[in-house]
């Protein structure tokens, strides 16, 4: 098969690596247009986003009141930080195995199913789990399989998508992710008084999803990929990127901690700041409207916003004016505490939220360091993501006992700016 680069040879992922690395895009898709794909991942992302919006939003804070009603705030904040500290400590270890696996089926796609299968089981446990130490261990040990899910699905963004197309695919996502968010509400409020049957639903639909996304999109095979000699400061370094090599990498990093520090300290008690501060009595059928009001603010953003940063070349702006509209919205229920309110905040947060989701995808992956580690680099990145779900409820807990409910939001408003303000200083991306 001819190249892309000047001469005949048979195409393999270590060509591809070595091409990527030099010419800074990815090689050609075995099968397809990259159009195809973004229509392919969007399901995918979708299915796999509803886990987001129905487990930990809805399901499994219920199944935590029905245990202890008296202590569910600093239960669940166990609960989460435990299992979001594992999911934090497997990301970049499942960017490190995947970018090393040698396989017909590619670097990623064998753990994609791999994954799946072990979160399958892992949500039959909790399922079944009678008590709160069974509970988090089995949302723990599921929170690390769809690590190992997660980790490759977003290395598709860099391994297979062309630098000029990267808003408008991560626009795509954005979409389904939102898509997933609201749906994953939907059916968990529709299951909510039957949660091991809401469990099940979301294990087998995620593992049909991730097996139709493999054997319809293949990946080139890396069998014959150089991988160096497995060393222990290789998998000690599988947690850090040096920032003062990459200070790009740092800042982005540092931006995407802030933001979503602040984001998960309101969003992961929303249930209980619907009841508890707000005074709805049924929490779990307004959720959903939540989601549909969500979701739209995120279509019009996305929409706009992805396919706009790839025109004019410029990602900066976007992220930073995405993180200023965040942080404006969470001031709305803290000086106006009411359902209103709380439906005004969410529609301007989805706006901001849908374009910082589109667009800082993008300039992630125009960060990373190398083209060899995608993976790896990529999990470090999404414990930015990870680390505030795993300091988050051990700090709104804190800041709950002494200010109340309320207090939340000064505190999110103050770590979205700091985010925003972060982007500036990056230098490779505009």
């Amino acid at each position: 098969m001819t190249t892309q680069f000047g001469r005949s040879e048979p195409v393999t992922k270590s060509t591809f690596i070595t091409a990527t690395a030099e010419n800074d895009e990815p090689p050609p898709l075995l099968r397809g247009s990259v159009n195809g794909l973004i229509v392919w991942s969007f399901p995918t992302l979708t299915v796999v986003s509803m886990i987001g919006g129905a487990i930990p939003g809805l399901l499994l804070p219920h199944q935590i009141e029905l245990l202890d009603a008296a202590n569910k705030e600093a239960d669940l904040a166990v609960v989460l930080a435990i299992s979001a500290f594992c999911a934090m400590v497997a990301a970049p270890i499942a960017g490190q195995v995947s970018d090393r696996t040698r396989s017909r089926f590619g670097r990623r796609a064998p753990w994609m199913v791999i994954g799946a299968l072990a979160a399958t089981l892992a949500l039959v446990g909790l399922a079944c789990a009678d008590s709160l130490v069974a509970i988090g261990i089995a949302w723990s040990l599921a929170q690390v399989a769809y690590t190992f899910v997660q980790g490759p699905l977003s290395a598709v963004l860099p391994d297979r998508i062309p630098r000029r197309r990267r808003g408008t695919f991560a626009a795509a996502g954005g979409i389904a992710l939102m898509t997933g968010l609201l749906l994953g509400s939907v059916v968990g409020s529709l299951l909510f008084g039957n949660i091991a049957a809401g469990y099940l639903f979301f294990a087998v639909t995620t593992l049909v999803a991730l097996v139709l996304f493999v054997v319809f999109n293949p990946d080139h095979s890396s069998r014959d990929m150089h991988v160096d000699r497995f060393r222990w400061t290789d998998f000690v370094q599988t947690f850090w990127v040096n920032p003062i090599e990459h200070p790009d990498f740092f800042w982005a990093f540092s931006a995407r901690l802030l933001l979503f520090t602040g984001y998960f300290m309101v969003s992961g008690y929303q249930l209980y700041l619907l009841s508890g501060y707000l005074g709805v009595d049924r929490p779990q059928e307004v959720i959903p409207v939540i989601g549909v009001i969500g979701l739209a603010g995120v279509i019009v953003s996305n929409m706009v916003a992805g396919p706009l940063s790839d025109k004019v070349g410029r990602r900066k702006p976007f992220v930073f004016g995405a993180s200023v509209v965040m942080a404006l919205a969470l001031a709305l229920p803290w000086v106006w505490p009411t359902l209103t309110s709380w439906f005004i905040m969410v529609a301007v947060l989805s706006l901001g939220f849908g374009m910082y989701g589109a667009i800082d995808t993008a300039l992630m992956s125009e960060v990373l360091p190398s083209a060899q580690s995608f993976g790896k680099d990529l999990g470090v990145i999404n414990i930015a993501a990870t680390l505030p779900q795993t300091i988050s409820p051990a700090c709104a807990g804190a800041i709950i006992g002494v200010f109340g409910y309320a207090g939340l939001f000064p505190v999110g408003i103050v770590l979205s700016l700091l985010g925003a303000f972060a982007i500036w200083p990056i230098k490779s991306v505009r």
